[in-house]
């Protein structure tokens, strides 16, 4: 079995040169699935690097060079669900009044998103924890996307001033906490609605410096 802490801690092997080509896009997306796939069958510890890489039909080698350790690899898939879970929202947006309303409402669909495979939640969340320095980049795009989430149910500030974004920094800790008090029985659904609706009124006392204009919309972008 793979050891959680022993993968974080190794020293990340990252393909140099020039960006991914078709091929290598298209490899990845196999890995990322069969990771999404194990995890919802058994959680984190479904998740071994060789059943990886047989499921995706990649050299246990390649996989390696593609994600250093199951943390990398489990943090990757995380940041692809929140870009999928985006593009569905951007397809049909929150209607809140209040800014603050329509993340608080964002936040609480992607937690039902969540509450329909909680094996691969549980398991992307236990990454989250272990990761650490050499899974930086993978927990800088994962941050990245939530903000990227919220700041398009707020109504899509094209500048968001320090206050806002100190907001969203706030917002993003709180559904992260909460996400795991849920996912370990620690908080009820219904707890968590109120949790996130509290600090979600950050959102309106910072300013959401677009008035009352409707979250943007646009073509999902591909993942």
């Amino acid at each position: 079995m793979d050891d959680p802490e022993a993968d974080a801690s190794r020293p990340a092997r990252r393909p140099a040169g020039p960006r991914l080509t078709e091929r290598q896009r298209a490899r990845r997306r196999r890995i990322l699935h069969a990771t999404a796939r194990l995890a919802c069958r058994g959680g984190f510890e479904a998740v071994q690097m060789r059943e990886v890489a047989e499921s995706s039909q990649v050299a246990l080698g390649t996989l390696y060079r593609y994600f250093p350790s199951k943390v990398h690899l489990l943090v990757a898939t995380m940041h692809d669900q929140l870009d999928q879970l985006h593009g569905t929202l951007r397809k049909s947006p929150p209607t809140g009044a209040t800014a603050g309303d329509r993340v608080a409402q964002t936040l609480m669909r992607a937690f039902a998103a969540l509450q329909r495979e909680p094996r691969l939640a549980e398991a992307m969340a236990r990454a989250l924890t272990f990761a650490d320095r050499s899974v930086s980049p993978e927990v800088d795009q994962v941050s990245r996307q939530t903000t990227a989430i919220i700041l398009d149910a707020m109504g899509g500030p094209e500048t968001p001033t320090a206050e806002q974004l100190s907001a969203v920094r706030v917002v993003e800790h709180t559904w992260h906490s909460t996400l795991i008090a849920w996912l370990s029985g620690r908080a009820s659904l219904a707890q968590v609605g109120v949790d996130i609706e509290t600090v979600c009124r950050l959102i309106d006392l910072a300013g959401t410096g677009a008035g009352g204009r409707a979250p943007r919309t646009g073509p999902v972008a591909s993942g």
